[in-house]
This record gives structure tokens, C-alpha cells and sequence, in this order.
């Protein structure tokens, strides 16, 4: 037993090594070299090949069994119970079939082929809707370990920038499935760039998340630092040259963001102020390709937030000095109050959202 065990072990490892040592880490997104192979303990190894598709999923489940079965009838694991001839048998013909021949699983991904294509060019919509179908018809495990395998691929600065569209168009369609063991991998993926230090990939793996509409799953303080920093941003370009022309896509982004998260009550002051700053404009006038993303905003301001835009008028902000000295920005604060919810307003700030409802618009 131990003998056919033994055998089974060294050519799953060798399959691993055929597969190649280098594309096993776009998997685990972790250093694989040979001497990590090596110490691999059974049960992981028979883990990283169900994820390479090197095993199909009945044969992960009976090579499995067979590992119990052999720590418990082995000299290393004394035991009372006895193997029949035919348990004996049916251990060996699981051995040789599903570890020691080469067994193909039609159901699987081609580790090799997927990552290929992702790097080689933008996928045209039928290779995508291909891809897309082979990943949905996939075993989960191994459909799990390829969303990371995504996700490395869009943190690492040598991909292209078609590489890194190709990762986000492929996990899209999935975002809304993903599994419990997905999302916890994602989450220790990006956490692992931040404990190490590695500013670039956590940046672009903020960015992932965000794309996929997924930020939520990184905290309160990792979306206290993307809307803070797209806020910061939003109010640099108000208050550059050119600011009208320019503002839409930052006022577009700062919007999306807001209507995917909760905006975190550490960062409403800095959201709000920012939004109303650029929603007011200046003397001269406001980004009027931008309103439709600043209107977007207010009208979906919580409670707390519409406090913290009504105090701004008396505020030593820029928005409340411009309120107190312009009379077109205060004309279009007066607007934008109208776009709030009576419902949204808090009861202690009822009295000047009413007094602010009668002053003129135009």
C-alpha cells in the first residue's frame, strides 16, 4: 500500500512540474519553486491539482480517500482494522487511474491556454463569450484559483494594459456569484501587497476591486481611502485651468464610487465638500457636463451628509465663502437643495433646509 501510494505521489508531483513551476504561481500567488513542490504535504498536493485540472473532481475525491486510507492501515498510523483483498484492490486501481495514467477532464480549464490568451490581445466578443463559458461550466475549486489567477495578472506591472482588460472583462460577468472561498482569496491577495509594501500592486488591486464594484469587501478604511482620494482629486481639477472641460470624468468617477459604497462617516466631510464645492462653481459659472454626476450625488446624500452640506454656508470653506460673496453660487446651492429629500433632512436642520427652499434659483 505504501509502495503504490508512494508512486502515486512522486507522479502527481512530477505532472505538477510538467504543468511548469512558474504558471503554479500566477495560481497560488505564491513563490513555487521545486523545493516548495517537495515539501508539499499530500492533502495540499492533491489540492493544487484538482486547481491545475491535473486531477478531475472525482478523482481529487478518490485519490483523497485513498490518503486516509493509507494513514490509517500504514506503519506510521497503527491501526486495529484490516484491509479485504477487494478494498485492497480497489485502493491500487485508484492509484493507477486517477494519479498514475494521464487522465483528461473535459471539464476543466487549460491553465496554459487561459493565461496565453488573456496576455496575447483585447479579446474580440466571441473569444470572451467563449471564455466566459468555460470558467461558468468549470469545478468551482479550480474556478475559484483562476479569478485569482485574474487578479495577479491585473496587479502585475508587466502586464499590458490588454491583458489587464481581459482580466476584468472575464471576472465581470461573475461578480455577483462569486463564492464565499473567492472572495476571502481576493481580500488575502490584496492584503498580502499590503503587508509587504508593494504600493503598486496595491494600488492596482484597489482599482480591481473597484471596477468590479467589489470594494466593499476591502473595509471601511480601504473605502475611506478611495473616496477621500477620488474627493481630493475631483476638488485638484476644480481648481486647475480648464477646470469645466475636465471635471466630468473625475465628477463621473466620484459618483460611481458613491453609489456602490457607503460612504464611510470618516470621509462624508471631505466627500460632501468637495462635491458641493464643484457643484456651486464660481463666479464665472459651473462644469455643466458635470451637473448630472453632482446632482446624482446630492440627491442620494444620507442624512448626515445633508447636515454636513447645510452647515457649509457658514462654514470657513471654500464653498461657504463662495455661498456668502457670489450670488451664482448661492443661487445654485439654493437649487441643489431642492434636491434633497424632505425625509433625508434631519430634524435639527429642518428649519434652514425650509428657509433655504424659499430663496431664488435663477
Amino acid at each position: 500500500m505504501n509502495y503504490a501510494w508512494n508512486a502515486a505521489v512522486v507522479e502527481l508531483r512530477e505532472k505538477v512540474r510538467r504543468f511548469g513551476l512558474t504558471v503554479v504561481h500566477h495560481v497560488t500567488a505564491k513563490t513555487f519553486d521545486e523545493a516548495t513542490l517537495v515539501d508539499l504535504k499530500d492533502a495540499d498536493l492533491l489540492s493544487l491539482c484538482l486547481k491545475l485540472n491535473l486531477v478531475s473532481e472525482d478523482g481529487y475525491f478518490f485519490l483523497d480517500q485513498c490518503r486516509d486510507t493509507r494513514n490509517n492501515f500504514s506503519a506510521a498510523h497503527p491501526s486495529m482494522g484490516s484491509l479485504d483483498e477487494d478494498e485492497f484492490l480497489v485502493f491500487l486501481s485508484r492509484c493507477s487511474r486517477h494519479a498514475l495514467s494521464m487522465e483528461d477532464n473535459p471539464r476543466g480549464v487549460d491553465i496554459h491556454a487561459f493565461v496565453a490568451a488573456i496576455k496575447a490581445s483585447r479579446f474580440a466578443p466571441e473569444q470572451l463569450h467563449t471564455w466566459v463559458q468555460r470558467l461558468e461550466q468549470t469545478f468551482e475549486a479550480q474556478r475559484d484559483a483562476l479569478f485569482g489567477t485574474l487578479h495577479g495578472i491585473y496587479c502585475d506591472p508587466s502586464s499590458g494594459e490588454e491583458a489587464r482588460v481581459n482580466a476584468l472583462d472575464v471576472c465581470g460577468p461573475f461578480r455577483e456569484t462569486l463564492s464565499p472561498h473567492s472572495k476571502s482569496e481576493l481580500v488575502d491577495r490584496h492584503q498580502g501587497y499590503r503587508a509587504s509594501g508593494d504600493d503598486v500592486k496595491s494600488k492596482a488591486s484597489s482599482q480591481f476591486f473597484e471596477k468590479l464594484g467589489l470594494l466593499s469587501l476591502l473595509g471601511e478604511s480601504e473605502i475611506h481611502l478611495v473616496i477621500t482620494t477620488a474627493s481630493g482629486n475631483l476638488l485638484s481639477v476644480h481648481n486647475a485651468m480648464n477646470n469645466f472641460y475636465n471635471e466630468p470624468p473625475f465628477a463621473q468617477r466620484l459618483e460611481y464610487l458613491a453609489s456602490q459604497n457607503r460612504v464611510p462617516a470618516t470621509a462624508q466631510q471631505v466627500f460632501v465638500e468637495s462635491v458641493i464645492t464643484c457643484a456651486i462653481g464660481n463666479p464665472y459659472g459651473v462644469s455643466h457636463a458635470a451637473m448630472p454626476s453632482y446632482e446624482k450625488m446630492v440627491k442620494s446624500f444620507s442624512p448626515n451628509e445633508v447636515a454636513i452640506m447645510l452647515n457649509l454656508t457658514d462654514s470657513p470653506t471654500v464653498a461657504g465663502k463662495n455661498i456668502q460673496t457670489y450670488g451664482r453660487c448661492r443661487k445654485m446651492f439654493a437649487y441643489l437643495v431642492t434636491l434633497i429629500a424632505a425625509t433625508s433632512v434631519p430634524t435639527n436642520w429642518k428649519a434652514r433646509y425650509d428657509w433655504w427652499l424659499t430663496q431664488p434659483k435663477n
